[in-house]
């Protein structure tokens, strides 16, 4: 039991460390949290929905810090974890080259093995994103 509960602290303070790196803006941080065949999957269906493995993940990070030049800052409500997953309740807000405030609320789902993030999967208000990381561009009802 005990091993299990240094697991369980050691992915809580690597996902804090994940949050703290991208409110940084350390895309090399951020994008050695993931194990060689680690991925995000965003969920929805938006224009940048679907899964990023390792090597898109740096270019999809540093895009961030393009649309917002001030950044976009996470903000962890809740954090729950059991094993090696863990789950996180949280909030961001930014500025996009836009001039548009961009204010999301997310779930996201990380999934560790041997200390490193292999799969996480981000829930968030997908009209947010249409609206301001997309300017309101959707993707094709079926594709």
């Amino acid at each position: 039991m005990e091993m299990n509960m240094n697991a369980t602290n050691s992915n809580k303070t690597l996902v804090d460390n994940f949050f703290a790196s991208l409110n940084s803006g350390n895309v090399d941080a951020v994008v050695d949290t993931y194990a060689e065949d680690g991925y995000v999957q965003t969920m929805g269906h938006t224009l940048i929905s679907g899964k990023s493995f390792k090597q898109q993940i740096r270019a999809a990070v540093s895009g961030i810090y393009d649309v917002f030049p001030k950044g976009l800052k996470f903000k962890v409500l809740g954090m729950i974890s059991e094993g090696e997953k863990v789950a996180v309740e949280a909030v961001s807000e930014g500025e996009h080259v836009s001039g548009q405030i961009y204010s999301n609320e997310y779930h996201f789902l990380f999934e560790f093995s041997n200390g490193q993030l292999i799969k996480l999967k981000e829930y968030m208000d997908t009209e947010q994103v249409t609206d301001v990381l997309c300017a309101g561009q959707r993707p094709p009802f079926f594709s």
